[in-house]
């Protein structure tokens, strides 16, 4: 390297470099997500902040893989724009914010030295505190304000952008070791914030990759499948259900207006040649999915308006050789008509999925624990429901950021997400459903005074030796609780539902519980259950539902 070379790298940040530097955040991260996992507040194995932000981040990268450009906003606009879309748990809406503030602040740089880089950090710092309702003292907020108003506090004329991200990251340590201070459930768990954890990670792969330092790391993934089989499809075979056609397409200002082009032109035309079509425009990228026999046709049609990012051409004949030998999960009814009103709720079990779909809910969203869905996502199954308004149960705290981050974006629907944060509150609301009314606002005010009177409890094993609420846990022992609050932990786990159900009707004024039986519930435990419930609860009206969730042997619903 010359030195003009190494001074231009010292002192500016260019779109190549800035790739190489997130490259490099999402192998740390992706080396140390597991730890990061584990710095879970309950001793629960649901841990999933670092699996959450790595795939948020690594949707970045897979956008940039068609982008070869030393532009800086250019780059940033597309990294940023990845993340968005691939955004999971509130951890990784947070920073897929934090990006997108960035790259507000780098609009139209192509290159940018320190003081421009904190300028764009503090930017994404507002924008992410702003994606929050009620912004938390001691989590990645708080670690990504006080380590970027440090470094940028730091600058001088002779500042670096190695010298800024330095101080940076040097901060950043710091301000992570002092949110357990901020937040007293950190404190009592004996763990630093999760979200914080996971930026520490990302922030110090960017410094070491601008010192020269290599990161190893496993290749990224974000779908990894097993090979298909090709063998129900040979040279004999005829095509019968077509090619599933995804892309996503970058509109071209050189071919149309990008910002201001009238999706419905793709939207009419693939109607024409196929079915299950899916279409929508977020900023100046249109996302499509048809299931048609001339995916040739897609393409030069599409090509007249902008160029790929991504496409995906499969043989559906041949997946539907595979999915014929498979067990899979629910689908859901097909919609054909337009409708004023549809459900769309995120599930983790068959046989919740299947309960919510009895109950009229259109579309699932396979997630839940351990496994949240992204934006993108979310608008897929917004975009399968024909419906004038949408309502939305993430069913999860932690998916609730990321259903309204789609909401924002969708475009053809009235999507209104209803703030459930466990399956209790879903199961519910869902349950009083009443579309005889014109008012969609009254039914979202119905939902949420169904939501009120309900508590859900949750039994799982724990992970580790713990003290919360003032109840000691062994790793090893079953606890139980509701909510954030700890109720009950014994050695075995009948104890723990015995008195976890105690807990959640000891004030008398429940009068049905619905038992959702996870994969790890035997059929001895079910018969105790029914047997304590039988004899210590006779006038509680009890329903056991088959749920076949992950994590979770038994989830309570009192109401």
């Amino acid at each position: 390297m010359d030195k003009n070379t190494e001074k231009d790298t010292n002192q500016l940040l260019d779109g190549r470099l800035l790739a190489q530097m997130a490259q490099g955040g999402a192998a740390l991260l992706r080396s140390n997500a597991e730890e990061v996992n584990k710095l879970n507040v309950f001793p629960v194995p649901d841990g999933d902040t670092g699996d959450n932000m790595r795939m948020t981040i690594e949707s970045g990268i897979a956008a940039l893989e068609k982008v070869d450009s030393a532009d800086l906003a250019e780059v940033m606009k597309t990294l940023s724009h990845g993340m968005l879309l691939g955004a999971r748990g509130n951890s990784g809406v947070i920073l897929s914010q934090l990006f997108a503030g960035m790259a507000k602040g780098f609009d139209s740089c192509e290159k940018a030295d320190a003081t421009t880089i904190g300028h764009a950090l503090t930017l994404g710092v507002k924008q992410a505190y702003n994606s929050v309702m009620t912004p938390t003292e001691g989590t990645i907020l708080t670690v990504a304000r006080e380590s970027v108003d440090y470094a940028v506090a730091r600058i001088t004329p002779e500042s670096t952008i190695r010298s800024f991200f330095a101080d940076l990251v040097k901060e950043m340590h710091a301000s992570l070791n002092r949110t357990p201070d901020l937040l007293i459930n950190l404190k009592e768990a004996g763990v630093v914030d999760s979200g914080g954890a996971g930026l520490l990670y990302i922030m110090d792969g960017f410094n070491k990759i601008l010192n020269g330092e290599e990161i190893k790391a496993e290749p990224i993934a974000l779908d990894e499948k097993k090979p298909l089989d090709l063998s129900g499809f040979t040279a004999d075979s005829e095509m019968t259900y077509g090619y599933c056609t995804e892309l996503l397409l970058q509109l071209q200002n050189s071919k149309v207006d990008a910002e201001n082009f009238d999706n419905n032109i793709i939207t009419e035309f693939l109607c024409g040649i196929g079915d299950s079509v899916v279409s929508f425009k977020t900023g100046t990228i249109v996302k499509i999915h048809v299931h048609t026999l001339t995916p040739d046709k897609v393409l030069a049609f599409c090509r007249q308006y902008g160029e790929f990012l991504t496409v995906k051409i499969e043989n559906m004949s041949v997946q539907h050789s595979e999915i014929a030998v498979e067990e899979t999960a629910p689908a859901a009814p097909a919609v054909t008509e337009n409708k004023k009103y549809g459900m769309v709720a995120v599930a983790s079990g068959s046989g919740i999925a299947n309960t919510f779909l009895e109950l009229g809910v259109d579309t699932i969203v396979e997630g839940g624990q351990t496994q949240n869905p992204s934006t993108n996502d979310f608008l897929d199954a917004f975009a399968k429901v024909n419906a004038e308004h949408i309502f939305v149960f993430p069913n999860n705290g932690n998916i609730l950021m990321a259903a309204k981050q789609a909401a924002e974006i969708y475009t053809d629907a009235t999507v209104h997400v209803i703030e459930s944060k466990n399956l209790g509150d879903g199961y519910v609301a869902i349950c009083a459903a009443d579309y005889d009314n014109d008012d969609a606002e009254a039914i979202v005010r119905c939902f949420h005074d169904a939501m009120s009177g309900v508590i859900t409890g949750n039994v799982s094993p724990s992970i580790r030796d713990a003290e919360l609420n003032g109840v000691q846990i062994k790793n090893g022992d079953f606890i139980g609780f509701v909510g954030k609050q700890m109720l009950t932990s014994n050695k075995e786990m009948t104890d723990t539902t015995h008195a976890l159900v105690d807990k959640m009707l000891e004030d008398g004024e429940k009068f049905m519980l619905t038992v959702f039986c996870g994969k790890d519930c035997s059929a001895e435990d079910k018969a105790d259950l029914e047997a304590y419930l039988a004899g210590n609860h006779a006038d509680i009206e009890t329903y056991f539902i088959d749920g076949g969730q992950d994590v979770y042997p038994f989830i309570f619903v009192a109401e």
